[in-house]
């Protein structure tokens, strides 16, 4: 009779995945801790976007190369899409922001689905929380700009109702504005990217767990797990899209409110 015990087909590939590939060592040890894969990623992406840029712009043509159209495709979208759409003609000066937020959310979910990284710096909770520390502080920047402290502080917290409920509205506004924003801006992306990549991990490391298998009946599920690994990666493409277009679009939201004059 066959056994059924399922074990890895190599020892480097341990399964199930644990939180420890959230956590990667160091790439020089005992020299720079700071410097591990998540630190080179983050590099890499804005590197990248730097050269990206330039090379498309180097020398730009009425008749577009196929980088300029890319540049500029990008660039319009954030502006016309997002910029202008949530804010209004005032929200054009805020689309070279809203660009750059979105290409690097984009490129650096991407890494999720390349061979060889597939890991995203925003399955880290700290990249998505220091993006939402960035945005946070420009909103309220520009609304205090605006408005001046006390008057910005007056429209944020202070509702059209009636002054006996504004005890009650008040801790509500501030909680909602100053805290719940920043923290549903970084977790929602963080939240996605680490369940999109232990999904992964979980389907592909299985096809291997799973054709390391004593029984010969279990190991053709290897392929199903591969197969469905595959599919869920085109999930999460859509996935990592959706997510770098919602954090700028809340974002010019917040931005939008803040510069409002009415609550």
């Amino acid at each position: 009779m066959h056994s059924l015990v399922i074990v890895p087909a190599r020892d480097d590939l341990p399964f199930p995945p644990t939180v420890e590939e959230f956590f990667p060592p160091a790439l020089v040890d005992g020299t720079y801790p700071w410097l591990t894969k998540f630190t080179l990623l983050v590099w890499i992406a804005v590197g990248l976007l730097i050269v990206f840029f330039l090379v498309a712009y180097r020398n730009p043509k009425m008749v577009p190369s196929r980088g300029q159209w890319m540049a500029e495709s990008i660039y319009g979208f954030s502006r016309e899409n997002i910029a202008k759409e949530m804010i209004g003609h005032e929200g054009v000066k805020f689309a070279p922001y809203f660009t750059t937020l979105f290409c690097f959310i984009l490129l650096t979910n991407l890494f999720s689905i390349i061979p060889g990284i597939q890991i995203s710096p925003s399955a880290h909770i700290a990249i998505p929380v220091m993006l939402a520390v960035i945005s946070y502080v420009m909103f309220n920047y520009v609304g205090i700009r605006r408005h001046g402290f006390g008057k910005y502080m007056k429209l944020s917290l202070v509702p059209p109702a009636p002054w006996f409920i504004q005890p009650i509205l008040i801790p509500i506004e501030f909680f909602s504005t100053f805290i719940v924003r920043p923290v549903t801006l970084s977790v929602r992306l963080f939240a996605n990217m680490f369940a999109g990549h232990m999904i992964l991990l979980v389907f592909s490391l299985g096809g291997f767990a799973l054709l390391g298998a004593n029984s010969w009946f279990i190991k053709p599920i290897s392929l199903l797990s591969w197969a469905l690994a595959i599919a869920l990666t085109f999930l999460e493409a859509l996935v990592i899209v959706l997510q770098a277009y919602v954090f700028v679009v809340l974002t010019s939201s917040y931005v939008s409110g803040a510069l409002a004059e009415e609550h």
